[in-house]
C-alpha cells in the first residue's frame, strides 16, 4: 500500500473544505436560469470544485450546470471510475450553535450544513485524486470525480448525466457508511390529499403546516384555529404549553390562536431515529373535543403517526436483504379553503412488490376519502457480492483501517444507483453517528482524512481492473 499521509496536507484539506462548505448550496428556484438550472448558490459550488480541479492541472468539464466532472489519468482509454459526489445540501432548519454556512472546527469536528452529506466526503475524494496525481500512481483507467447538484431533490443532475455520458467501468458514491453499502431500497414517493372540513364546531382548523422535504422529518409545525372560545375553552388551549415544554400556543388575532409544536429532524431513511413535530401537533390539536373528529387530523394520528414501517396503512412488507420498509410523512399542508396534502417518502426493500404497495396506499385513501397524485419511484439498488469493483473496494478498506470490509444495504438512495456497477463507499465510520440532515451536521476530520487514504488505494485498485 503507498503512503498516502505523505501526499495530504490538512491544514489544506480544511481551508478547501471550509470555502466549499461556506457556500449555501441549497436548490433556490427564484435565482435559477438556463445556465445555473438549481440556483446561484448550488452554481457556485459546482464551480468551485471545477476550478480546484483546473488549478490542479485536471481536466474539468461542466453540461449546463446540471453536472461537472474533474478526471485524472489516461485519456486515450475507453473505460473510467467513477466517484459520485454531490455538493447541493438540504436546507438548514432548526436551531444551530451556530452559523450552519460559517463552518467552525471544534474538537476534531467541523459543523456546517453539508459536512457530511456530502460536501466533507467530496473533498476527501478530491484530495484522493490529487494524492494519485501526486505519487505518480500508474492507472490502465481514467478516474472520473463528478459533481452533482440536484442529489437532494429529485436527483436530475444524474439524469441528465446517463443521457449524456458513456456508462462507467464500476463506480461508488462517498454518501453512505463504511464499510461498502451494495444494495439500496427503492422509494415510493406519493402526496395524499384531502377536500377541505367545513367549520360545523366551535374550534375550526384554519391550517396546519409542516415540513419542507419529503425526504427529511419535520422539526417543527404550525396550526392556526379560531372561533367563538368559551372561557373553558380558552383555559384548555392555554394548558396545553403548560403539559408540554415542545409545545407553543400564542393568541395572534381575535378569536385566533397560533399552536406550535417542535421536533428533531433526521433523514426520512431513518424516520425512527427523529421526532415528527406534525405527529405532536395533530395528537395536541386531537386533545381539543372539538377537533376529534376533523379528518386530517384523524388520518395523520390513525395511518401515520410513530407508524415508521407502514404497518398501519397495510404496506409492512420485508425481505432478507435490505430488511423493512419504512415511511417518512415529511410534508404537511391544510387550509380551510383548499384542504390538505401529506408527502410520504416510503423506502422499500429490494424485494417489494412496488405494484401491490402502490395499490393498497390507492385503496386505502379511497376509502378515506383522499386522493392520491404526483407519483413518484426510484427502482432498486443491487450489485453482486462477488463483483471484482467490490473486491477492490474492501482489499482498500482492509489494508487503511485493518477491519473487514462487511456489505451493507441501506434505506438511502444515492448515485450508486445510476450505475450497473455502483456501490456506496463511506463516508461514516462503524459506530459512528451519522448527522446528515440534522441540526448542527458535523464531520470529524481524522475521519475524512482516513476516508481520503482509503479512496486513495481504492481508486489506485480500481484504476487498474
Amino acid at each position: 500500500m503507498n503512503d498516502w499521509k505523505s501526499y495530504f496536507n490538512e491544514e489544506k484539506f480544511i481551508q478547501d473544505l471550509s470555502s466549499l462548505l461556506s457556500i449555501p448550496s441549497i436548490m433556490d428556484v427564484e435565482s435559477s436560469d438556463e445556465k445555473q438550472p438549481f440556483g446561484e448558490n448550488v452554481q457556485k459550488a459546482l464551480d468551485f470544485m471545477l476550478q480546484i480541479g483546473e488549478e490542479e492541472g485536471l481536466v474539468t468539464y461542466q453540461h449546463n450546470g446540471y453536472y461537472g466532472y474533474i478526471e485524472f489519468g489516461p485519456q486515450d482509454q475507453e473505460h473510467y471510475i467513477a466517484v459520485l459526489c454531490h455538493v447541493d445540501v438540504v436546507p438548514a432548519s432548526g436551531t444551530w450553535s451556530s452559523d450552519p454556512f460559517n463552518p467552525q472546527v471544534k474538537d476534531g469536528r467541523i459543523y456546517a450544513r453539508g459536512a457530511i452529506d456530502d460536501k466533507g466526503p467530496t473533498m476527501a475524494a478530491w484530495y484522493a485524486l490529487k494524492m494519485l496525481k501526486k505519487s505518480g500512481t500508474a492507472l490502465k483507467h481514467r478516474i472520473r470525480l463528478i459533481v452533482g447538484t440536484n442529489e437532494e431533490s429529485g436527483m436530475r443532475c444524474m439524469k441528465s448525466y446517463v443521457e449524456n455520458e458513456p456508462e462507467a467501468l464500476f463506480g461508488f458514491a462517498p454518501d453512505a457508511e463504511f464499510p461498502i453499502i451494495h444494495a439500496e431500497k427503492g422509494q415510493i414517493n406519493v402526496q395524499l390529499h384531502c377536500k377541505p372540513k367545513h367549520a360545523s364546531n366551535s374550534i375550526n382548523l384554519v391550517s396546519f403546516h409542516s415540513g419542507e422535504r419529503g425526504n427529511m422529518v419535520p422539526d417543527a409545525a404550525t396550526a392556526i384555529i379560531n372561533g367563538e372560545f368559551t372561557a373553558n375553552q380558552i383555559s384548555r388551549i392555554e394548558e396545553l404549553k403548560r403539559l408540554n415544554k415542545d409545545v407553543t400556543v400564542e393568541k395572534v388575532g381575535e378569536n385566533t390562536y397560533s399552536i406550535q409544536t417542535r421536533g428533531t429532524s433526521a433523514h426520512g431513511m431513518e424516520p425512527f431515529n427523529g421526532n415528527n413535530a406534525a405527529f405532536a401537533l395533530a395528537s395536541v390539536l386531537l386533545s381539543l373535543e372539538e377537533l376529534q373528529i376533523h379528518p386530517y387530523l384523524t388520518f395523520i394520528h390513525t395511518y401515520l403517526k410513530n407508524d415508521f414501517c407502514g404497518e398501519n396503512l397495510g404496506i409492512d412488507f420485508e425481505d432478507t436483504i435490505t430488511g423493512k420498509l419504512t415511511v417518512n410523512a415529511g410534508i404537511f399542508r391544510y387550509t380551510e379553503k383548499d384542504g390538505g396534502e401529506i408527502s410520504l417518502n416510503v423506502r422499500c426493500p429490494v424485494k417489494t412488490p412496488y405494484e401491490q404497495t402502490l395499490e393498497q396506499l390507492k385503496t386505502l385513501a379511497e376509502q378515506k376519502g383522499w386522493g392520491i397524485s404526483n407519483i413518484r419511484t426510484k427502482n432498486p439498488h443491487y450489485v453482486d457480492a462477488e463483483h471484482e469493483g467490490i473486491k477492490a473496494l474492501q482489499e482498500a478498506y482492509q489494508d487503511v483501517t485493518h477491519n473487514d470490509a462487511t456489505l451493507l444495504t441501506t434505506g438511502g438512495a444515492t448515485y450508486a444507483r445510476f450505475l450497473s456497477n455502483g456501490v456506496a463507499y463511506g463516508a461514516v465510520f462503524p459506530g459512528k453517528q451519522n448527522t446528515a440532515h440534522q441540526v448542527d451536521e458535523y464531520a470529524e476530520l481524522n475521519d475524512l482524512k482516513k476516508a481520503a487514504f482509503i479512496y486513495a488505494e481504492a481508486l489506485s485498485k480500481l484504476g487498474n481492473l
